[in-house]
């Protein structure tokens, strides 16, 4: 009785620990199922709040600034000698010698070539003749006058004849002077048949040599020398419209010329044309630059660039903000409540990696560098770093 009594209570407590064990299991999984949707859910949450998160584009802002330095304004232009002389004739003949050649330095007065004349030296042989013919005329006819004036005393002759013989004199001595007058004048003429230098300069051009024909030409036929004075240069340049009221007289200017890589030379602005060329649209201004090295020469190519002056009502900002599409040129800037803005702008000047803004722009402006494709005027966006907005953009 006792051993059956013993195995009939350990098959109880057997069954109850089974019971015991399945409930301990059952409860096991019922929670680590609601873990697990617990998890789910939360991981969902997450995730939706990490895309809603992602929908929102971050954007980096910069705030446009004014310029420290203006633009700099870089035009061609053309050397031209200080004083220039083409040296033509002024009597005809054949050229007898020329005493210097290109490139020579030449003072005022020295003498450059000579014209042979033989006809000019007849016509002043002819007019010395007519001239000595013409005086002793004159002196022959002052006598006769006299003597005819001393007659008229004694009443032996009439007054009439005495007037006549006066006015014979006068007729006589007008000749005379007409006939100085002539010889002078070829006197002078044969003086040109000597080419001399105007003034101190180089021999820049010979366009004749010994036993040319030379025809005077007065300005309209060859010219034989030029001559040119280069210890100063003078600078053409044409300027457009826009840019005319900033380059005035006594501003200056830096010139690069092809030969001499890396030189530069100052030049100053001396006069404008005050006058808009209609064709061109633009302004001639002439500048002076210093060649007492003789480095620079006349006639040659230069790099003329200008250093405006400061705009300051202009805001510069990077060109990657720039947005161009059917509704023309824009930025993207960001308002008090982070959404997106677009403003419409001009470019004033462009300076490759940056651009001055003519107007469109405040200077408190958040702006957008390299906005996203797509984005539109409303949209939320994140600022990538709030440091920025107090950050001026790096100009180029």
């Amino acid at each position: 009785m006792s051993s059956e009594a013993t195995l009939h209570s350990s098959e109880k407590l057997s069954k109850r620990g089974l019971r015991l064990a399945g409930l301990v299991v059952a409860v096991v999984l019922v929670a680590v199922v609601v873990i697990g949707l617990i998890t789910r859910a939360t991981q969902a949450s997450s995730l939706k709040t990490w895309t809603d998160e992602q929908a929102v584009p971050t954007v980096n802002v910069v705030m446009p600034e004014p310029g420290k330095t203006g633009p700099v304004l870089d035009l061609p232009g053309r050397l031209e000698a200080f004083i220039r002389a083409p040296i033509y004739a002024q009597v005809s003949g054949y050229l007898k010698d020329w005493k210097t050649d290109i490139g020579a330095p030449v003072k005022s007065g020295e003498l450059l070539g000579e014209i042979d004349t033989p006809e000019l030296d007849q016509q002043l042989v002819q007019a010395r003749a007519d001239l000595a013919s013409a005086k002793a005329n004159s002196e022959l006819a002052g006598t006769t006058a006299k003597r005819w004036q001393a007659m008229l005393g004694s009443d032996s002759v009439a007054q009439q004849d005495v007037d006549q013989r006066t006015s014979d004199y006068t007729a006589k001595v007008a000749l005379m002077n007409a006939a100085q007058a002539n010889v002078d004048r070829l006197v002078a003429a044969k003086a040109f048949a000597r080419i001399v230098a105007p003034f101190d300069g180089v021999v820049t051009a010979r366009d004749t040599d010994v036993g040319a024909l030379i025809n005077a030409g007065g300005g309209t036929g060859p010219q034989l020398f030029v001559v040119s004075d280069i210890h100063q240069l003078r600078v053409y340049v044409q300027v457009p419209q826009s840019y005319g009221p900033s380059i005035r007289p006594g501003s200056t200017a830096v010139l690069v010329v092809p030969e001499y890589p890396g030189r530069e030379f100052h030049a100053k602005v001396i006069a404008t044309s005050n006058a808009v060329n209609a064709n061109s649209g633009t302004t001639l201004v002439q500048l002076l630059v210093d060649n007492t090295d003789s480095a620079l020469m006349p006639g040659a190519f230069a790099h003329v660039r200008f250093s405006l002056p400061v705009d300051g009502t202009a805001l510069r900002v990077p060109a990657s903000s720039l947005i161009f599409d059917n509704a023309g040129l824009r930025v993207a800037t960001v308002n008090d409540g982070n959404k997106v803005a677009f403003k419409k702008v001009s470019i004033l000047y462009d300076y490759g990696k940056s651009v001055e803004i003519g107007a469109g722009l405040q200077a408190g402006d958040r702006v957008i560098d390299s906005p996203p494709d797509g984005i539109k005027d409303g949209d939320a966006v994140k600022i990538a770093s709030e440091d920025a907005t107090a950050k001026p953009h790096e100009k180029a």
